[in-house]
């Protein structure tokens, strides 16, 4: 069991340090946007996670031939459209100014979460390297492997579970280190920020539609 703690901890961490579009945007929302904000873009990105956890564990065989087949360079560059799409929408649309008003941002409070839920459910369930490294994470298993019928084995299970609460702890530590940067950042910063995570977004997304192309 303490093997399992180890290595769903480190997998967790590494996963929750990759450099990717999500990175970008739950440092940015969090710096713009406030800690709460932030939180909530992140449980979106989990619950898409958790979807396609749960898609990798019930029809292991079925997704690990899709995304190893040959369909896997269309999953690519169509989440590579989507990205890139997804990208040219944050790039141009305008940054709201904050007017002071507070009524109408408590009453809008809830809205804006549950957007901000949706966003980074969409951005992370468009990514098809979502799914990949799942399939990956799973076939490695808790103890490295599966069982003669090809089931997936109690100990991964608690592989993944560890996994992903080291994920969100890690996530929450990188909200409150960005938010405290926030008094240091002026609002041309901000857009700048904003205009480079649309770009990480959209180069992903081209890197994908090649990696496609190339596949294929």
């Amino acid at each position: 069991m303490l093997d399992i703690l180890l290595k769903g901890i480190v997998t967790g961490f590494i996963l929750s340090i990759m450099i990717g579009p999500v990175f970008f945007l739950l440092l940015e929302t969090s710096i713009r946007k406030g800690v709460r904000a932030a939180i909530a873009f992140d449980l979106g990105v989990l619950l898409s996670d958790l979807i396609y956890i749960i898609i990798a564990l019930i029809f292991y065989s079925e997704v690990s031939k899709i995304t190893s087949g040959e369909y896997a360079h269309i999953i690519q560059i169509v989440g590579g459209i989507v990205l890139i799409g997804f990208g040219l929408v944050s790039f141009l649309k305008k940054p709201k100014e904050n007017k002071g008003e507070a009524e109408k941002q408590v009453n809008s409070q809830t809205k804006d979460f549950i957007l901000l839920g949706l966003k980074g459910f969409l951005l992370n369930f468009a990514n098809p390297g979502v799914i990949f490294y799942w399939i990956t994470v799973i076939a490695l298993g808790a103890d490295g492997k599966k069982s003669a019928s090809n089931a997936i084995n109690e100990s991964t299970y608690w592989y993944i579970l560890v996994i992903i609460l080291t994920f969100f702890a890690v996530d929450l530590l990188k909200i409150i280190g960005a938010k405290k940067l926030r008094p240091f950042i002026t609002e041309k910063v901000l857009v700048s920020l904003n205009r480079f995570v649309a770009l990480v977004i959209i180069g992903t997304g081209i890197l994908l539609i090649i990696k496609g192309f190339l596949a294929k």
